[in-house]
């Protein structure tokens, strides 16, 4: 347990930082999984659902929820999957 008043403050920073991106992460992987599903079935929309995705994708890094190369790396593999 936290012993100091500044221990205690960033302990509730941290609780309140880490639910923040699990909930960030939670989403960029629900949009990951239907740009997925999307190419698997050849969707008239894949597309704009890959786009969705790159964008979730990037916004987490932005936000530092994910590092540059990680975001990139998930974006190269989606792009490579689309064809594109």
């Amino acid at each position: 347990m936290a012993q100091h008043k500044s221990a205690e403050k960033r302990n509730r920073q941290n609780v309140k930082r880490r639910e923040r991106n699990a909930a960030l992460k939670a989403r960029m992987r629900t949009a990951v999984k239907a740009a997925r599903e999307a190419i698997s079935s050849k969707g008239p929309n894949k597309a704009e659902v890959v786009k969705a995705a790159v964008a979730e994708i990037y916004g987490m890094a932005s936000k530092k929820v994910l590092d540059k190369s990680t975001a990139s790396r998930y974006v190269s593999r989606l792009m490579k999957a689309a064809g594109q």
